[in-house]
């Protein structure tokens, strides 16, 4: 006789089941979808008491966003002559002219390449590290793995002014490779710990066979470890991202111009006659658009498709 039995849910739990779920879902979406809803909402919609759920779709605030703008005065505006774009239109009914671009697409493009720049070194010295600790006789092993993770216990306010003193003697403040090597440093500690439990899975007997036929420990690696450890190396990749991607404090510590990123740029953007929430909420919304999209990418390995430890021990 079984020692456990599995009985099927009666109807009434799979409707609270399911009422849970949507609610749940409800509550976690409804912030998302009213930023991305304020996005397209006029400067005086925005801020209307109460909050206005029907109003007339604008694209002001991406034009917000996207562009400097300065008011002039009526002379001027009627010598400028009939506007040409339709953002352009949008602009002259608040009696005001773009100037030029902002500089939203500068922070973007800083994320971008800090945020994927860290994670690729976080992920690469990771699993370099993690198969180390797997499969090596390493000296102290369990202190120095203690010691990886004792670094991402201390909050960060707790090492800001250390980290702002040497950044500056080391000309690494307000560079893009300042901002990659802290958050790779911030970052390494996870990395490690999750991937060396993913290869922890791989049964060794994998890497033995292939040295057997005259596998290089390098090919062994290369070619058996690592097709077996995607899943593992794609979810710490996507959580490696989110922190360098949403990080703010040192963004705004270490950071001034030439490599700040959106997170620190977005609170300050100002519109006429205060903060321009529609811009700041396209701008929230622009900016949550590559980590949707590299976790969309990598979703089919965050769900395990193959049982490890196929080879029992």
């Amino acid at each position: 006789m079984s020692n456990y039995s599995v009985t099927e849910p009666s109807a009434r739990q799979k409707w609270f089941a399911g009422i849970l779920v949507v609610f749940y879902a409800v509550v976690t979406i409804l912030p998302l979808v009213w930023i991305i809803a304020t996005g397209f909402k006029s400067p005086s919609d925005a801020i209307a008491y109460p909050p206005k759920v029907l109003f007339e779709p604008t694209l002001e605030g991406y034009v917000n966003l996207f562009t400097t703008r300065t008011r002039v005065s009526d002379a001027d505006l009627q010598a400028l002559g009939e506007p040409k774009t339709w953002y352009e239109r949008l602009v002259r009914k608040d009696g005001l002219v773009i100037a030029g671009p902002s500089r939203f697409g500068e922070r973007f493009y800083n994320s971008v390449v800090i945020g994927f720049g860290s994670t690729l070194l976080c992920i690469v010295l990771g699993t370099a590290a993690a198969y180390a600790f797997s499969r090596f006789k390493v000296p102290l092993k369990d202190d120095l793995l203690f010691f990886i993770l004792s670094t991402r216990m201390m909050p960060p306010i707790a090492v800001a002014i250390p980290i702002f003193l040497m950044f500056r003697s080391l000309g690494l403040s307000d560079t893009h490779a300042g901002l990659i090597l802290l958050y790779t440093a911030v970052n390494l500690s996870l990395s490690v710990w999750l991937l060396k439990g993913f290869i922890d899975e791989i049964p060794i007997e994998y890497e033995e066979a292939a040295l057997i036929d005259g596998y290089t420990r390098f090919q062994a690696f290369y070619k058996v470890v690592l097709p077996q450890a995607v899943t593992g190396i794609a979810s710490t990749a996507i959580f490696c991202l989110i922190f360098a991607w949403n990080e703010y404090a040192f963004a705004v510590l270490l950071t001034s111009g030439t490599a700040q990123t959106a997170p620190p740029f977005i609170p300050t953007i100002i519109g006429v006659g205060g903060q321009d929430w529609p811009a700041v909420a396209a701008g929230a919304t622009l900016f949550l658009v590559p980590v949707v999209v590299f976790t969309i990418v990598l979703r089919k390995h965050l769900l395990r498709g193959i049982t490890f430890g196929a080879v029992r021990k």
